[in-house]
Formats: structure tokens, C-alpha cells, sequence
């Protein structure tokens, strides 16, 4: 007979990302001075009844203003969404720059109200915030819980929404600048 072993539970083992992991990416251009501390950005979430899982941080972390980085869960079983602030001044303020120049030189293409709109909005944002999901990680839970931390940033900063392969949304969440990618021959002509 053999002797009988303890079984442990183990804590859920969270995919790390690999080489094959293809991204989705949404931002909001948000024209606030400073992006609010994590802390908020957490009540936030905790009030609409989501639970927020993220890596231990000392508390004045989760108090400080100029953060760059943090990986957000919705789930022990899935990829975290990772959320970046970059900036119109510090650390990253090139990329801010090129994602500006980017998507400014998406919507000169457009000549309606809305992308007039957008297009103010992209000018005068001070930081973007961008959240990147792995596409074939996410959920249905995955995709509300990014809805929420892209409203927590418009609604709080001023900001406008932007997802990759759709376009520019409206504070009621309608599309109204629609910039489906186009195939980067088109683009060359």
C-alpha cells in the first residue's frame, strides 16, 4: 500500500505574457492636469462592484500622482490588463508625443463636427492613459472591467475614449469617429 500524500491547493497560476500574445489597446486622452492617484482609480472600481487585483504596494504608492505603470486583474485565472499613463512631460514623454502626432494624423482625414471634437480633445490632452488587453485572454468580464477603468479616466480627467480597430466614443459610449484599421497600403498612398 502506498503511503498517502497531503494534497496542497495551490494558488491559480497566472499566465505570464509570451512571444505569441496579441494586444488590444484603448486609451483616453484626458486633458486634466495630473492623472489621479491608483487609490482612487480603486474606490472606484470597488463602488461599481468590481474587485481589483493588483500587485502589493506600499500605501504611499497607491497615493502618488506621477505613476507610469500597474497591471489591473478582474480574475485569478486570467492576464491582467495593463494600464500605462504617459505624459506631456517626464519619463515616457516621447511616446506621448508620437501617440499625440499618431492619432492627429488619423483624424485630418475626417472633416465632421465630431472629429473636429476629437481632435481638440487629442490637442489638449496633458497625459494618455492606455490599457492593454491580451486578445486571446479576455473575457467578457475582461472587456466590462476595461470599460470601467476607461470611464473612471474620461470621467475624472476630462478625457475622451479611443479603441484600436473601432474609433473615438462619446461620454454615452456611441461611436462617433469611426477609424476601423485600414490595411497599411492604403495608408501608403
Amino acid at each position: 500500500m502506498g503511503r498517502e500524500l497531503p494534497i496542497l491547493p495551490s494558488a491559480p497560476q497566472v499566465p505570464q505574457p509570451t512571444a505569441q500574445d496579441t494586444y488590444m489597446y484603448s486609451r483616453v486622452f484626458c486633458s486634466r492636469e495630473d492623472a489621479p492617484p491608483l487609490r482612487l482609480l480603486l474606490d472606484f472600481l470597488k463602488s461599481r462592484g468590481q474587485i481589483p487585483l493588483i500587485p502589493k504596494m506600499d500605501s504611499a504608492a497607491l497615493d502618488d500622482w506621477a505613476w507610469l505603470h500597474v497591471s489591473v486583474g478582474y480574475n485569478r485565472e486570467r492576464k491582467p490588463i495593463q494600464l500605462f499613463c504617459v505624459r506631456d512631460r517626464g519619463s515616457y514623454q516621447d511616446m506621448y508625443e508620437d501617440e499625440k502626432a499618431y492619432f492627429l494624423d488619423r483624424l485630418s482625414v475626417f472633416d465632421d463636427i465630431e472629429a473636429q471634437l476629437c481632435r481638440e480633445h487629442v490637442t489638449r490632452a496633458r497625459f494618455i492613459i492606455t490599457t492593454r488587453l491580451v486578445k486571446g485572454d479576455i473575457t467578457e468580464d475582461g472587456y466590462d472591467f476595461n470599460g470601467w477603468l476607461l470611464e473612471f479616466f474620461q470621467e475624472q480627467c476630462n478625457g475622451i475614449v479611443q479603441m484600436d480597430g473601432q474609433g473615438f466614443f462619446s461620454p454615452k459610449g456611441d461611436l462617433i469617429v469611426d477609424m476601423v484599421d485600414i490595411s497599411s497600403e492604403i495608408d501608403t498612398i
